[in-house]
């Protein structure tokens, strides 16, 4: 599925397969996301959009298939490698994960102060300039997690995410839960910010105003493959059924009738 760009792909995620117990999740998942562009991936519930995304950032190991970033098989990583490599990606996870009992700009600077010999004082101002960027204040910085709202929350685990200005961003379900009005803020933040440092973006959404905001391209995952993949331009004409019912959020068509057989 190429995205049109001439370039070879920034991630190659070929056949991947993964299953827990007989529940089959991914039943061969092929994509290709290439330097710089936002993928957004969307699909029903539990269709595997974010076993796809922890098994490129490799927190799931697939059954079968590849992933290859910039054209090595993660699987073939030795520790050292890989350790290199998931450096260069910041992901967003669903409930931002924040650690609790650290304030914000030590969460923020978390893996800066890890895996760099950066002083202190310094990720602490980093992650000020992290928070600005996500459009929050520098007194915010000394805030602990549950004294955030959820929107500050979102804010928090992108401005981590992007910290240490990665090649590669992930976001799975970056404005759950959010309010129309904060969900629109985070998704121009999202887009603001990937584009600020060029990173190549996979976001997983439900929001389907969303990801045609942030998208390059929208890729449908249905029944453990990929169904359809296309630019943005192209999803009001995409032929097919199950995506077409999918982004009008249509009760009945292909998606219902599929279900009620099972």
């Amino acid at each position: 599925m190429n995205g049109g760009t001439g370039k070879e792909p920034k991630i190659t995620i070929s056949g991947v397969m993964k299953s827990y117990g007989d529940k089959h999740v991914l039943k061969g998942i092929d994509l290709e996301v290439y330097p710089g562009e936002t993928v957004v991936i969307i699909g029903p519930s539990a269709c595997g959009k974010t076993v796809l995304l922890k098994s490129i950032i490799g927190l799931v190991k697939p059954d079968s298939g590849t992933i290859l970033i910039d054209g090595e098989d993660t699987a073939e990583f030795s520790s050292r490698h890989r350790d290199s490599v998931m450096a260069n990606i910041g992901m967003l996870f669903q409930q931002s994960a924040l650690f609790d009992s650290m304030t914000v700009w030590e969460n923020i600077g978390f893996r800066l102060s890890q895996t760099n010999d950066i002083k202190r004082g310094e990720v602490r101002r980093i992650a000020i300039e992290k928070l600005r960027n996500v459009g929050l204040t520098a007194d915010v910085a000394d805030l602990y997690p549950n004294e955030l709202s959820g929107g500050m929350k979102k804010r928090v685990g992108l401005a981590r995410a992007i910290a240490d200005e990665p090649k590669i961003l992930l976001l799975d379900e970056p404005t759950a839960g959010l309010d129309p009005i904060m969900t629109n803020n985070i998704n121009q933040l999202i887009k603001r910010n990937a584009e600020t440092i060029g990173a190549t973006t996979v976001s997983v959404t439900s929001d389907m105003d969303g990801a045609k905001t942030i998208a390059d391209r929208i890729a449908m995952i249905y029944d453990g493959k990929v169904i359809w993949c296309g630019p943005v331009s192209e999803i009001e004409n995409s032929g097919n059924e199950y995506f077409d019912q999918f982004i009008h959020q249509r009760g009945t068509g292909p998606i219902q009738m599929r279900l009620k057989r099972r």
